[in-house]
């Protein structure tokens, strides 16, 4: 068993090393772990090798132009970051809050300003090759490297544009991305050893291992109405990685599974003992996420529904109908979306609780 042992520890220390293994073969030595692993070739290295320093040292060859960059951002970014970097409700806005005082100072006053909204990536960014290689390496969100390096040239060059950085008929390229004089250029410090190996480390702390908290309690949840807002995140997150995200089809959970939050992957499996009934079905089939118990949320709330429809005859029948095929029009434009999954049981026994107010 101890050979067995010392057999599986030497295989799995030999899969690590292949996988960190040095940048090229002459740095390596393949007769150390003989028959374990192999030195990466440098094809693979090339293929992971994809990022960009401040000084420009990984930046590949490529140019790319403000107009070409328009085409592409409203194709695959203004979804998420609005036509004009402004946002689209979730992601914060790219442009604004710069000036061109701020250009030649290299320093955004707006940072300063209490009554600046928020704080764009122009205004922060202190760095052009930060813009590009975050671009490149992550961008789209659904679709990471999948840009062309003459692609992100593109893309960086819109956004600057949109910050007044550089002129509308701009094309960047490999040569000329040095000459960018970023707003906030200024306002980075490089005394530290994030930025330098020789530089002094920002933390300074020592590591902890005594009395360590022995359970994770949830502290906050998002309210019911804001719950599922923008549709299930669970479903928005990459396709790659060990946490989906909350699935805001489904009820908050009253606290971790586990005592330490071991099994936090399988969370999704506590919601089977959620209790049944019409309080549960509102919850549970999103109509939380328009209507409230007693306020006007994206549609009436149940109080109101309930008043609306109070002794009329047929508001059952009639109501169950709208539930399964949607509508607008009753309570103003926009449009309540079909809940077709629902089953005429349960279908009936939420409308019925909703004409009672929720009681």
């Amino acid at each position: 068993m101890f050979k067995l042992d010392k057999l599986v520890g030497r295989l799995v220390f030999g899969i690590a090393l292949a996988g960190i293994a040095q940048l090229s073969v002459a740095q390596s030595s393949p007769t150390k772990f003989p028959n374990i692993g192999r030195v990466a070739t440098p094809a693979e290295v090339a293929a992971w090798d994809i990022d960009v320093r401040p000084d420009f040292k990984g930046l590949p060859k490529g140019s790319g132009s403000v107009e070409k960059g328009q085409v592409i951002w409203e194709a695959k970014c203004a979804s998420c970051h609005g036509t004009f970097g402004e946002s689209n409700e979730i992601f914060t806005p790219i442009a604004g809050g710069t000036t061109k005082d701020d250009i030649k100072t290299g320093r955004v006053a707006s940072l300063n300003d209490t009554k600046q909204p928020q704080r764009t990536t122009l205004m922060k960014t202190s760095t052009v090759s930060t813009l590009w290689d975050y671009v490149y390496r992550a961008m789209p969100w659904n679709a990471p490297r999948s840009l062309t390096p003459d692609d992100t040239y593109a893309l960086v060059a819109f956004m600057l544009s949109l910050g007044d950085i550089v002129p509308d008929n701009f094309v960047l390229s490999n040569t000329n991305i040095a000459e960018v004089k970023m707003p906030n250029r200024n306002g980075i410090t490089t005394k530290h050893g994030m930025w330098s190996v020789a530089g002094k480390p920002d933390v300074n702390a020592k590591a902890c291992m005594n009395n360590c908290v022995p359970f994770v309690q949830i502290g906050s949840t998002l309210p019911d109405f804001a719950r599922n807002a923008h549709e299930n995140i669970a479903e928005q997150n990459r396709m790659y990685g060990p946490y989906r995200g909350a699935d805001t089809t489904k009820p908050p959970m009253k606290s971790l599974p586990g005592p330490s939050g071991v099994g936090l992957a399988h969370a999704a499996d506590t919601h089977s003992s959620v209790p049944k009934g019409p309080s549960a079905l509102f919850k549970n089939e999103n109509c939380s996420a328009c209507h409230a118990p007693n306020a006007k949320l994206v549609g009436p709330s149940i109080t109101d529904i309930a008043k609306k429809y109070n002794g009329q005859s047929g508001a059952t029948d009639q109501l169950m109908v709208k539930v399964k095929v949607g509508g607008a029009g009753v309570w103003g434009a926009i449009p309540m979306p079909a809940q077709a999954q629902l089953s005429a049981e349960d279908n009936k026994a939420l409308v019925v609780w909703m004409l009672s107010g929720g009681k």
